[in-house]
């Protein structure tokens, strides 16, 4: 039998009941009497005949052989069978599947493997094709807190309903967990139970603090935002603790809002909804990224909490920075402006003036600003790969000009520019970057603003005239008599 699933969730607790219903003196039964020598001694764990092995420590071929390749030709001693149960098998070395394989292959009647994993995939295909596989799941949150308030009963302990509520939603589904959650809430209590003792104990913030910062954050309200992250931290709690804590409020706030009331559980469902209903659900989407982004990067950065101060900041912040497709940005920059582009008739008046700008001006400089923005995009790509840190701050970038290869590179906010010239290798990533999209080495100026590049010159009339020519061509067109009428004929 092959037992594959998530840590905490019943694998080995399992094979243990299939060991003691197939020994069992009143059996094989689907219901052992646990009151027999035998189903005692499963439960003690001194039975002769069952065996267990932890691969995660016993990993070697000599291990296989001495335990199980050398025993299991003998019959049982006391038992119907002898069972091996084989914890974390994946573990195992490859000599020692192999080992294992060879009494698998053709197994005694009398013999019988449990393998127990958290890692399937790791199994060979040679042991897997011989084995019979059940799959374990996640428990449900109800699940769990049905399981954690009967124990809580059967060991006579005062409970508040929400603290245990809070323990079955940190489990993540394994009631191994779980369980060991409540015995260590037990040991620590001084009476009931409480949910400001739960969350203490596992060192994340309370709901109540985590939905006033949410509250905060909404409103985009940086000094209440600073403030609250300070008082939670006075507290003794870690910057990455605080992130879990959000991310887990902001999941069942997620669940709520889109009605998946499964993964809710009834003490706090309907507080949770209303708390949905404020914060919105475009809101919590945008709130949750942000926060998995930051829970993401957290373990590479050496100021940790200062680091999740400019995060939160940084979500408050209206200028939300989004990797929009590039191409959204450059047209909004380069709509021309009608009003003032001269009128037509100074093409006809001035013929000489506007010829040489027909063929140089125009084109190349919309050509070469068009490359710019390429090489740019390929270059926040790239580091955006490389460094996670870099994505946020190059997201909301955008080039603004390209002249006698000079490039401008623009920031929407100045902290994002400060980041990036605070390190030389920043700046050296970003200009071998572009050395490497673009094939030659330009001159990069990063400013701050939403200054943009000239418009483009999809008409060569455009800028043709200047000062006096301009003024001299206005009168000529303006002094002109008006055109004679065309007896109803289309010009």
């Amino acid at each position: 039998y092959l037992f594959t699933g998530p840590r905490g969730t019943g694998k080995t607790s399992s094979a243990r009941l299939l060991a003691k219903a197939l020994c069992c003196e009143n059996g094989p039964t689907a219901e052992p009497c646990n009151e027999c020598h035998i189903c005692t001694s499963i439960t003690v764990g001194n039975c002769l005949d069952v065996m267990e092995l932890d691969a995660a420590s016993e990993s070697s071929v000599e291990n296989v052989r001495e335990k199980i390749v050398e025993v299991a030709s003998y019959r049982p001693a006391v038992a119907r069978y002898r069972v091996f149960i084989i914890d974390e098998v994946h573990d195992l070395s490859a000599k020692a599947f192999d080992a294992l394989l060879k009494t698998i292959e053709e197994p005694p009647p009398h013999l019988i493997f449990v393998l127990a994993t958290t890692e399937f995939n790791k199994v060979p295909p040679t042991i897997r094709s011989r084995c019979q596989k059940f799959e374990f799941h996640r428990g449900s949150v109800q699940d769990i807190l049905s399981r954690l308030q009967h124990v809580a009963q059967a060991e006579q302990v005062e409970y508040e309903p929400a603290a245990l509520a809070a323990i079955a939603r940190m489990s993540d589904g394994g009631y191994r967990d779980a369980l060991t959650l409540l015995e260590q809430a037990i040991l620590t209590a001084n009476g009931a139970i409480t949910t400001e003792q739960v969350y203490a104990q596992l060192g994340l913030v309370n709901e109540e603090t985590v939905d006033e910062l949410l509250g905060h954050l909404k409103a985009r309200d940086i000094a209440q935002v600073m403030r609250l992250l300070g008082e939670i931290m006075r507290r003794g709690r870690d910057p990455r603790s605080i992130l879990e804590s959000i991310m887990h409020r902001l999941a069942d706030l997620t669940h709520a809002a889109f009605g998946v009331d499964e993964a809710l559980d009834a003490t706090q469902s309907a507080a949770m909804r209303e708390m949905a209903l404020r914060i919105g659900p475009d809101e919590l989407l945008r709130l949750r990224s942000g926060i998995a982004d930051a829970h993401g990067q957290i373990r590479d950065v050496t100021l940790p909490r200062l680091w999740l101060e400019a995060e939160l900041v940084r979500l408050c912040s209206p200028v939300v920075p989004v990797a929009a497709p590039p191409t959204v940005v450059r047209e909004e920059v380069r709509q021309p402006r009608p009003v003032e582009r001269p009128a037509e008739p100074v093409v006809r008046s001035t013929p000489p003036v506007a010829t040489p700008p027909v063929e140089e001006p125009g084109p190349p400089a919309n050509s070469e600003l068009k490359r710019a923005r390429q090489v740019w995009a390929s270059v926040v790509r790239e580091l955006s790969e490389l460094s996670k840190l870099m994505k946020p701050r190059l997201a909301a970038t955008k080039v603004g000009s390209f002249e006698n290869g000079t490039i401008q590179v623009c920031f929407a906010r100045k902290m994002d520019l400060d980041w990036i010239l605070d390190s030389p290798k920043r700046e050296a990533a970003i200009r071998d970057s572009i050395r490497k999209y673009a094939g030659e080495a330009w001159v990069v100026r990063l400013e701050v603003g939403e200054r943009s590049a000239p418009a483009p010159v999809d008409d060569p009339v455009e800028c043709v005239l200047e000062g006096d020519q301009l003024r001299e061509a206005a009168k000529e067109v303006f002094q002109q008599p008006p055109p004679e009428p065309n007896d109803g004929q289309q010009p």
